[in-house]
């Protein structure tokens, strides 16, 4: 029998972020997948700012940035008339906007991305059975062989990951109430190539009004990388309407007849705005959507992310980037865990932090999907930010410590940590951004200060490393302007163009812990030993 810290289940998109996080902090990692190839197929495609932010800190964001497709807006049409133009337009300080990539080339990058540090997807192994106990897990897998029939392997782990999709075997195996419904409607997927003359970089959404005022047929066309190229669904016909799944969960592609190009063109030639021809068709298939949430994300030393977890409808792009950061929460906690210094409850706050946001994105995408997304009474603004996945927060979760009412705004601990540029130090010669500093570490404390706080500065930086046992890096960010810091022996950098102390709302000295995904486990003013120990205690075992 092997024996493996981790073992995750499934090597989409969702699998391989986790295992790649876990590898990236010296856990030993096994993950498979069942099917023997990654599928060619331009599945989920959509890529949230967010998403790219966490590939930023995992350090794979420049090849996903080389075979992106900028999203620069959507069109809305209603029998032929434009409704709504949308542009795609961040505020400037945010360093990443919307994409699209096929998802076999989003799980080619983290294939990649894992493969430098040694590990590998072990295809055509499927999980069968696990059981668990107070020490760990015992899981079964078949083995697919050549000639037919399979070869079974135990595998004993620490920790288990169910990243395997709708019909996930390890929520099976848990027993976890998947509750929710499915739409009645089934819809059709193509990636094809579409010649028509509308602006670079939008996706269309164009729909049909029957006689009683509702919508009764639509299209909708995602650009993807290549000339022409878009990923185009759209209500499938009835001799293409699926069977109902045997497990209950109609979620995902379909098996059974194609769509064939004459069918996306009849999609076309009903509903686009203009003409248009399609051609060159890749890859088709029926779709069936789902809604449903897992009871809990976890329990013991098993756990599930992505689509084993939640299912919703595809509006907005959220699934597969609600996944991503379903993986990047867990993975740092399970390698605390690992290693001896996670406090008891730690992995208890996956379910606490992400379940929540699950079932807000859930229930937001199915209220879009009914609706619209203009149907949204929230301003343009927070709308598009929260479609980006930038306004998740752990807020009240039990490992966030509490807001410091002396703050003044500012991000409050469990928000995301916001990235600024304009940092500068003393040897590179070019600025850098907040996110430099932070990429490829684990807990960090940023102290922010000047030369009157340099002893309390360094007195924390101290006491973060012996109090976590060498787990929290520190690093110092001079206030502009003020008095500089010496003598700490810590790294420091300058807040040149004020960057920071705008995106921080500071403007005393101030104590941020910044966890490994990005978020602020802790915020004080109060730059004290005992409130440091306070909030690492929440995190790390004493």
């Amino acid at each position: 029998m092997r024996h493996v810290s981790v073992l995750v289940v499934g090597a989409g998109p969702v699998g391989l972020t986790a295992a790649a996080a876990l590898r990236r902090r010296g856990v030993d990692v096994r993950i498979v997948d069942r099917l023997k190839a990654r599928l060619p197929f331009a599945k989920a495609v959509g890529i949230q700012p967010r998403t790219l932010e966490i590939w930023d800190l995992m350090g794979c964001v420049r090849p996903v940035l080389d075979a992106a497709e900028p999203l620069r807006g959507q069109l809305a049409y209603v029998d032929g008339v434009e409704q709504a133009r949308i542009r795609l337009a961040l505020p400037p300080e945010l360093p990443y906007g919307f994409a699209a990539l096929p998802q076999y080339e989003t799980e080619r990058v983290l294939e990649e991305h894992l493969g430098g540090f040694g590990t590998r997807v072990e295809r055509g192994a499927e999980l069968v059975a696990f059981e668990q106990d107070e020490e760990g897990v015992t899981a079964r897998l078949a083995w697919a062989r050549a000639g037919g029939g399979a070869t079974e392997e135990e595998v004993r782990c620490r920790y288990l990951v169910g990243c395997d999709g709708a019909h996930s075997t390890v929520r099976k195996g848990l027993g976890l109430a998947f509750e929710g419904g499915a739409f009645p409607e089934s819809y059709l997927l193509g990636d094809v190539r579409v010649d028509w003359d509308l602006p670079a970089g939008y996706a269309l959404r164009a729909m049909h009004r029957g006689a009683d005022g509702a919508i009764d047929d639509v299209l909708v066309a995602v650009p993807l990388p290549g000339h022409g190229r878009y990923r185009v669904s759209a209500t499938v016909p009835p001799e293409l309407a699926p069977a109902d799944p045997a497990d209950g969960v109609a979620h995902g592609p379909e098996g059974g007849r194609a769509p064939a190009l004459g069918d996306i063109q009849a999609v076309l030639d009903r509903l686009s705005p203009q003409p248009a021809t399609a051609s060159y068709l890749r890859w088709s298939s029926v779709f069936r959507i789902s809604h449903r949430l897992v009871d809990r994300y976890g329990e013991g030393r098993v756990f599930v992310a992505g689509d084993a977890a939640h299912i919703h409808p595809p509006t907005g792009a959220q699934g597969m980037n609600t996944g991503i950061q379903d993986a990047w929460n867990l993975a740092w906690k399970l390698a605390l865990a690992v290693e001896g210094g996670a406090r008891a409850g730690l992995l208890a706050s996956y379910d606490a932090e992400r379940r929540p946001v699950g079932a807000e994105v859930v229930g937001r995408t199915v209220r879009h999907a009914a609706e619209g997304v203009q149907a949204d009474r929230t301003d343009p603004e927070t709308l598009l930010l929260r479609e980006a996945q930038l306004l998740v927060t752990y807020r009240g979760s039990p490992v966030v410590g509490p807001a410091d009412a002396s703050a003044g705004g500012g991000p409050e601990p469990g928000d995301r940590a916001p990235d600024c540029g304009g940092l500068a130090g003393d040897l590179a010669a070019y600025p850098l951004r907040l996110y430099d500093l932070l990429r490829g570490r684990g807990h960090v404390l940023l102290l922010y200060g000047d030369g009157r706080s340099a002893a309390e500065l360094h007195r924390l930086a101290y006491a973060a490393g012996l109090l976590s046992r060498g787990r929290v890096e520190s690093c110092a960010v001079l206030a502009h302007g003020g008095a500089p810091i010496g003598g700490t022996g810590l790294p420091v950098y300058r807040d040149a163009r004020g960057e920071f102390a705008q995106r921080y709302a500071v403007r005393v000295p101030t104590a941020f812990l910044v966890r490994p995904d990005g978020h602020l486990g802790a915020r004080f003013t109060a730059l004290g030993v005992g409130t440091l120990a306070d909030r690492l205690a929440a995190v790390f075992r004493r």
